[in-house]
């Protein structure tokens, strides 16, 4: 499956109590590299007329990682493409590692900003996912 990477460094107070980056920090990064590469490669407004509202999220953590040992990676992938939403495949990796210290899913559901309804998945995403993150059928 291709996959975008998202940078994201780690900070002195990721870390918590045990010495290692806290659980949350690993939602911060999913929700951070999903935006960021929608509204860098697909076009998405946040402020505009249609968001994604994540409707679910998980993550199986696989190894711990610490500040400042470690500066992390998410590898953005697409689970399943829908009408109305999309559930992204997102390992989190340490730097230029290709294990997984994390396995996350997020999934998204696309609704009208004014009515909250649900609405397709807005055509620039579509294209953007089916252009970079799929992988063509054979």
């Amino acid at each position: 499956m291709p996959r975008a990477r998202h940078p994201f460094p780690l900070r002195w107070n990721d870390n918590d109590q045990y010495g290692h980056v806290n659980n949350t920090v690993y939602y911060q990064a999913m929700d951070t590299a999903v935006n960021m590469w929608m509204i860098r490669e697909a076009g998405l407004d946040p402020a505009g007329a249609v968001r994604g509202y994540c409707v679910a999220s998980s993550c199986k953590f696989r190894a711990p990682v610490s500040y400042p040992d470690d500066d992390l990676e998410v590898a953005i992938g697409v689970e399943r493409l829908g009408t109305t939403s999309i559930t992204w495949d997102l390992p989190i990796l340490r730097s230029g590692d290709e294990k997984p210290v994390a396995e996350g899913r997020f999934t998204h559901v696309f609704v009208d900003a004014a009515t909250q309804r649900p609405v397709p998945v807005p055509a620039s995403i579509r294209s953007a996912v089916e252009q970079q993150l799929l992988t063509p059928a054979a």
